[in-house]
């Protein structure tokens, strides 16, 4: 059993064009990408939970994303609907939903990413009953917090979505909040914080971007009983100054792992949340692994590392199963099959 707490799939089907129904191995590279991440590669690896995206592309000099509220909120609405629809189809089972499905699949947990497509409680209210139990505040700078890349504060508006979030019991996601909105959000709110997809500063080092987690912030998060998801990308691996001269391994995964169980002094707070699709191809992840049913190899390397069966298990699904178990939610079974999408 594996849970990966990080995964784009919506994004890559809807605004990629990826048929994530097939497996790696036969989806088309896309901007020069080759796929790692397949709904048959999940269930192969015996990744039983994913926390799937709603991911909305601002508008950038290399993308042509959204501009504005309204546009943000079209991309997750067709996400979101995505996720429905494959449901429907019998391909997942979501969080929250009424439907679910009695064949063997995939459970998902919906994030949303960036929460510039929340205009008012209305989308809130609909994005929560779609199935969203986490939101990040930003992804680079939205009009509610700072993020990677675009430190600031909590805004005046972001401080009160965090009450409204707190309100429904929407669990916090600080991956891609700048230091200055990080703080501010251990500030405002007293309750769960999770880093779905992030790494150990100390490690990287030289941060500029504030992408990753200093020891205070992992302190921080593990005093909330939160969970941090290693990231896959080889850039949030290596150390600066090593990367582009070689390829990450499980190997640099396990010194993250290590890392914030050494400044946690638990195996309780650490898990995978590998963001191996987020626009990352083969040739970005761990050379170990060419897909996501690759990520049972994880559990060797932490075996070797000196890791005992229980905090393996930790690592690997009982600290996120922790997390989903705190939604007091199930997916409910019905007893429909049906084709694929």
């Amino acid at each position: 059993m594996l849970i990966d707490a990080h995964l784009d799939l919506a994004y890559n089907a809807v605004l990629r064009g990826r048929d994530i129904t097939k497996p790696a191995s036969q989806q088309p590279v896309v901007e020069n990408e080759i796929a790692t991440v397949g709904l048959p590669d999940l269930h192969a690896g015996g990744i039983t939970t994913v926390f799937a995206t709603i991911f909305c592309q601002p508008q950038s000099d290399r993308h042509a994303g959204y501009s504005t509220a309204d546009q943000a909120f079209d991309q997750a609405a067709m996400q979101l609907d995505y996720y429905h629809r494959l449901e429907n189809k019998g391909l997942l089972n979501i969080f929250g939903s009424s439907k679910g499905t009695s064949r063997p699949t995939t459970a998902a947990v919906l994030l949303l990413e960036g929460a510039d497509a929340i205009r008012d409680e209305a989308d809130l209210d609909h994005l929560h009953k779609g199935g969203v139990r986490i939101v990040g505040l930003s992804w680079s700078r939205t009009r509610y917090a700072g993020g990677t890349g675009a430190p600031g504060p909590v805004t005046e508006a972001g401080q009160r979505l965090i009450k409204q979030l707190d309100a429904r019991k929407i669990i916090h996601d600080a991956s891609h909040l700048s230091d200055a909105s990080f703080w501010d959000l251990m500030g405002l709110s007293d309750k769960l914080v999770i880093a779905s997809h992030s790494n150990s500063r100390a490690i990287v080092g030289q941060d500029i971007r504030q992408r990753h987690l200093t020891d205070d912030m992992i302190r921080a998060i593990a005093d909330r009983g939160g969970v941090i998801g290693i990231n896959f990308f080889d850039r949030f691996l290596l150390p600066h100054d090593q990367y582009g001269k070689r390829r990450a391994t499980l190997e640099d995964v396990l010194a993250h792992i290590r890392r914030i169980c050494d400044v946690t002094q638990s195996t309780k707070h650490v898990g995978i949340g590998t963001d191996m699709d987020g626009g990352l191809g083969r040739e970005q992840i761990p050379s170990d692994i060419e897909t996501a049913r690759d990520l049972p190899r994880l559990r060797d390397t932490l075996a070797r590392g000196g890791f005992s069966t229980p905090d393996i298990d930790n690592v690997l699904f009982l600290n996120w199963q922790r997390i989903v178990d705190s939604f007091g939610e199930s997916v409910q079974p019905s007893e429909s099959e049906s084709e694929a999408v």
